[in-house]
């Protein structure tokens, strides 16, 4: 494991969810008093839903101009709009429609309904991305990327040994094979994932200890997605001690593996 990869450990998933809330509002507010804007991916699932409502209940929230935060996400089913297994409709109404943000930097993934086939809105979020990348680029930089991981090490919608995971030329692909449903979905790719400065991994629950465990003993990135996650400048996994509990003792060294004690 890489000097620039941290795991913290926290009691239970409550305390998860304020401790990252917690971090990501002051990283936010030193972002954007930095470079005058942020940008961020969002996540979906249980725990990724958590933690936007606990930056929403947070005393802090208001302490940053959410007008200068534009929002992606690292995948999406595909549903219709109003469907409540949307990762953006859960986003919406865990955070996003309680803070001032600008409509204009809210980015999510396209939908059944949108009058775009599968592949045409794949290559739409592509072109999206590209569009507010810096000159050269063909996607933004993003501040923080979120993302859960599955029991299986997957990592948005990047199954192991599925060809999503060995995806190098796009930004976003279609999936239509996903082991769980549905079976369509966009995803970002890895290269794209990697090209954060900052990624936040969250995990708890017991079952999601073996894939943690895996992932930081540098596990085959085929086999687990997760394993291949490398933020440019930080690379952080935020669990509780359930997804704690398979971490192999000699990756548990001081200045790698924190716990509450150590924060």
């Amino acid at each position: 494991m890489t000097a620039d990869r941290r795991v913290l450990v926290h009691p239970d998933k409550a305390s998860l969810a304020a401790s990252i809330a917690a971090r990501f509002l002051t990283k936010i507010v030193d972002i954007i008093d930095e470079k005058g804007e942020a940008s961020v991916v969002l996540t979906g699932g249980t725990m990724g839903q958590a933690t936007l409502e606990a930056i929403r209940e947070s005393p802090a929230r208001d302490s940053v101009d959410w007008s200068k935060v534009s929002f992606w996400w690292g995948d999406e089913r595909w549903v219709e709009s109003s469907s409540d297994d949307r990762n953006d409709k859960q986003a919406r109404e865990a955070l996003l429609d309680h803070i001032a943000i600008d409509p204009s930097r809210v980015h999510p993934f396209p939908s059944t309904d949108s009058g775009l086939e599968l592949d045409e809105a794949s290559a739409a979020y592509a072109a999206e991305l590209a569009e507010h990348a810096p000159e050269g680029a063909a996607w933004p930089e993003f501040d923080i990327t979120f993302l859960g991981v599955g029991p299986d090490g997957h990592i948005a919608s990047l199954f192991p040994e599925r060809g999503g995971i060995r995806e190098a030329e796009k930004p976003v692909i279609s999936v239509r094979n996903s082991p769980k449903p549905p079976p369509e979905r966009l995803s970002l790719t890895l290269p794209v994932i990697n090209s954060s400065l900052r990624i936040w991994l969250v995990l708890a629950g017991a079952d999601k200890a073996s894939a943690l465990g895996l992932t930081l003993a540098d596990a085959s990135v085929n086999e687990v997605p997760a394993a291949g996650v490398r933020g440019r400048r930080r690379t952080l996994f935020f669990v509780d001690k359930e997804a704690a509990a398979e971490v192999p003792e000699n990756l548990t060294t001081p200045g790698l593996f924190w716990t509450g004690d150590d924060a």
